[in-house]
């Protein structure tokens, strides 16, 4: 198994083996989990983590929370307005190694709105599978505002506090394959 400064090369999302989610309180009382299920991503390194680059482009319309009624209204201008946006992308700004994590910085762009965040990723490893391909393994998450991107659906409850939290959590999930 490889460490972190030993990748390099040009390494492509198995989409079928990463998950692109997103988590949100309902209610203040429980959690609301969703998932992206159509994206694509690459990330390209050089002899070190100073070169690399990791751009992601995910289908708005893809996500996904199990509900239709609620996956419907993620289609609106309350939320991603995926009419007018279709995409959401994330472009890398600078990539470092911290032991076994991977800390990413880059630019999320959702309803035409950009701004940085920084996502702590667990190396998971690397491994060879039985189709002779490389593989890489990460695992990360972050918290982000989702005013921050003009997601501004609110509706206060009786009981203090907003329906849809103004804090989501945006959870990663990545499989990637190494490109001969």
């Amino acid at each position: 198994m490889a460490n972190l400064n030993e990748l390099n090369g040009t390494y492509v999302l198995d989409t079928t083996h990463t998950q692109i989610g997103f988590v949100a309180r309902h209610a203040m009382v429980t959690k609301v989990r969703g998932r992206f299920s159509e994206f694509e991503g690459t990330a390209t390194t050089g002899e070190n983590l100073q070169d690399a680059k990791i751009s992601v482009t995910i289908q708005a319309a893809s996500a996904s929370t199990g509900n239709a009624d609620r996956d419907g209204h993620l289609q609106t201008p309350d939320f991603f307005d995926t009419e007018n946006h279709k995409t959401i992308t994330f472009e890398s700004t600078n990539i470092e190694a911290d032991g076994d994590d991977l800390i990413v910085t880059g630019d999320l762009t959702i309803k035409d709105v950009s701004h940085p965040v920084t996502i702590p990723f667990e190396y998971a490893g690397s491994a060879q599978d039985p189709f002779g391909n490389e593989r890489v393994g990460l695992e990360g998450k972050v918290a982000v505002n989702r005013k921050d991107w003009n997601i501004d659906f609110d509706v206060p409850l009786a009981t203090g506090g907003l329906l849809v939290s103004e804090k989501i959590t945006l959870e990663f999930e990545i499989s990637a394959i190494k490109q001969a």
